[in-house]
């Protein structure tokens, strides 16, 4: 796999001449870039027909690999299209959304609305995907990044009690938040940057719990999970304890762990 064993910043330098590469050989026109993303290269494409695309080369990571077979499993269906991927070189050519306002944009009940209306959708047959079993060992590696013992002991004894009791498991997306859904023409919202797992669908609120960028408050959270809960008829307690979990674990290489971190304390005191 093209640029395996770099370090994103190696990788980083020669995104914008593998995207090019890969554009020519694909018949893209490419365009202006969009704001730099934590692990990828994306840039405004139009196929050879004219039709507005999205060009997009990301570092080879473990979260990223089984992004386009989320895609393509979910066909449309709430997310943007797949137009085309090269595995070896961690290429996607995705459906473009336009306008592509964030979902983070409408206040908190419009919002909610839509993603209680499109995690159903998401929720495919997970065969053939990573198991939260298989990640467990890197979120135990990511709990040893976790500066409050307290949140660290918590966090691994939801995980020792939610991974060996999980219900039916399904196609869950580990990072859809407020900024990872956009206006789209096709649909009124779609999707885009998934991180698929194979778990049960209460770890699916995780994201959307924590997702700030609809409001952090304690109040706003604890609405957050007992709206997402009493609509898709999950277990509270579940989707609490594997937010808290997820929440320590992916915070620590996050640009807002204090944010997290917060969070996860008023969800400690609800109980």
């Amino acid at each position: 796999m093209a640029g395996a064993g770099l370090t994103l910043a190696e990788w980083r330098v020669g995104a914008p001449e593998l995207a090019e590469q890969i554009a020519e050989e694909w018949g893209l026109r490419l365009g202006e870039e969009y704001e730099p993303g934590a692990c990828g290269h994306v840039v405004r494409a139009e196929l050879p027909d004219g039709a507005p695309a999205v060009l997009k080369v990301h570092w080879p990571h473990r979260e990223s690999l089984q992004e386009g077979d989320a895609l393509e499993r979910w066909h449309g269906e709430g997310a943007v299209r797949l137009l085309a991927q090269d595995d070896d070189r961690s290429a996607l050519l995705l459906e473009r959304c336009e306008p592509g306002t964030a979902l983070s944009s409408v206040g908190t009940e419009e919002a909610l609305d839509v993603l209680t209306s499109l995690l159903p959708r998401l929720w495919k047959s997970a065969e053939g995907f990573a198991t939260v079993e298989e990640g467990v060992p890197y979120l135990l590696q990511d709990l040893e990044q976790a500066r409050d013992q307290d949140l660290k002991n918590a966090a691994l004894a939801y995980l020792r009690d939610l991974v060996p009791t999980q219900g039916e498991r399904v196609l869950v997306n580990e990072d859809l938040h407020g900024e990872n859904v956009l206006a789209a023409e096709r649909e009124p919202w779609l999707v885009i940057d998934p991180k698929p797992v194979a778990a049960e669908r209460e770890l699916g609120v995780a994201p959307i719990v924590r997702s700030f960028e609809l409001g952090h408050s304690k109040r706003q959270v604890l609405y957050r999970l007992d709206r997402l809960c009493s609509d898709l008829e999950l277990e509270r307690e579940r989707a609490l304890g594997w937010t808290v979990a997820h929440t320590v674990a992916w915070s620590g290489g996050s640009d807002y762990i204090e944010t997290d971190i917060e969070t996860v304390r008023w969800l400690l005191e609800s109980g």
